[in-house]
């Protein structure tokens, strides 16, 4: 499901930058920008939902601060909310408030919480977050003024495809299935998920209460920053898929870069032999060599490796873990953001020796 939209956005990605023939244009690449973005989040919910049913999910848990979490689901739910012209009120305690959990997941559990309470409240309308602490918890809720939620659905509204009634000027485009991630990773933090409304048109609540601990987080070492030089340097692209290769080469070329491409695995593999790369885009399923044998095989043979950058449809950790121990620097799941990946392509230049 991720490999149809990782063209998808490249080409539209490629469009923003071409944006000088037709005043229409900058619109149209909007609503394109939009609608992936909305597609990409149904295509994750619907893996994570997969994933959590068939035991798939491993939780990363580690000591780390609820307004880091929160931070972070602001930012992923910004841009529904301001399409909407919403704003959001958060009452927080001064004191940081320490979690034991996985960051990526808790900032999903309040991101989906977010922009469920933006799709169903009107425009303009007011979103609250309330923290506080409990004994050995924090309860967070979430609540909104909108549509409000009926009384007999109310026992069901966690429930995988579950979604109430709407009339059809009200639909809003989801699976059912952002509610049922909320209970699911709130229940693999030994939290608990309920919701409250007085009935519809009466708004709702959505209460998150999730254990705290006492441990500090560990601060990651920084980095100064350095700059970052227009794009220049050769690459080469492994790409199966037709379309993928031809849009993400042609944004690369854009850029600045020379790229050379290749659309199964020993044909990469052979133009990685024959001439020197300074970076190399490697999909994992391809035809006659997978992504994962030609890195470890270059990593034998080449006396000067470039970096290596993985770009997958497989997102699970043993997928990572996996790219990396066969040699891989870097790992993208598709569609992938095609600013974290020009970014990760002129870090990784600029390091090189």
């Amino acid at each position: 499901m991720r490999n149809p939209l990782a063209p998808i956005v490249m080409a539209n990605a490629l469009i923003g930058k071409l944006l000088t023939a037709h005043p229409m244009l900058p619109k149209l690449h909007g609503i394109i920008d939009r609608q992936t973005r909305h597609l990409k989040r149904l295509v994750e919910d619907l893996l994570d939902a997969s994933r959590i049913n068939s035991g798939k999910i491993t939780l990363q848990r580690h000591p780390v601060a609820l307004s880091e979490i929160i931070e972070s689901a602001v930012e992923t739910s910004q841009p529904v909310l301001g399409s909407r012209n919403q704003h959001l009120q958060l009452e927080i305690p001064p004191e940081p408030i320490m979690l034991d959990g996985d960051t990526v997941r808790l900032a999903q559990v309040f991101s989906n919480l977010l922009i469920n309470a933006a799709k169903f409240s009107a425009n303009d309308a007011a979103i609250q977050i309330t923290i506080s602490r409990q004994t050995d918890a924090v309860k967070i809720v979430v609540k909104d003024s909108g549509v409000g939620i009926a009384a007999e659905f109310q026992p069901f509204i966690f429930d995988l495809f579950k979604q109430g009634p709407n009339t059809l000027d009200r639909a809003q485009g989801g699976l059912g299935i952002g509610l049922s991630l909320v209970r699911s990773i709130v229940g693999m933090h030994d939290g608990s998920a309920s919701v409250y409304s007085a009935g519809l048109g009466h708004g709702s609540e959505f209460t998150v209460i999730l254990p705290t601990c006492t441990k500090t987080a560990q601060v990651d070492h920084v980095i100064a920053p350095f700059i970052i030089a227009p794009g220049h340097g050769r690459i080469l692209l492994i790409e199966d898929n037709a379309d993928a290769n031809d849009t993400l080469t042609s944004l690369l070329t854009v850029e600045g870069y020379t790229v050379d491409s290749a659309f199964d695995g020993h044909a990469g593999m052979l133009m990685a032999r024959a001439q020197p790369y300074d970076i190399i885009i490697c999909d994992i399923g391809l035809p006659t060599m997978d992504g994962y044998e030609i890195i470890a095989t270059l990593r034998q043979s080449l006396t000067r490796m470039p970096s290596c950058i993985a770009l997958s449809g497989y997102n699970q950790s043993q997928d990572r873990r996996r790219a990396i121990d066969a040699g891989f620097d870097h790992f993208l799941a598709k569609p992938a953001s095609i600013d974290v990946l020009l970014d990760l392509i002129a870090t990784s230049m600029a390091r090189r020796p």
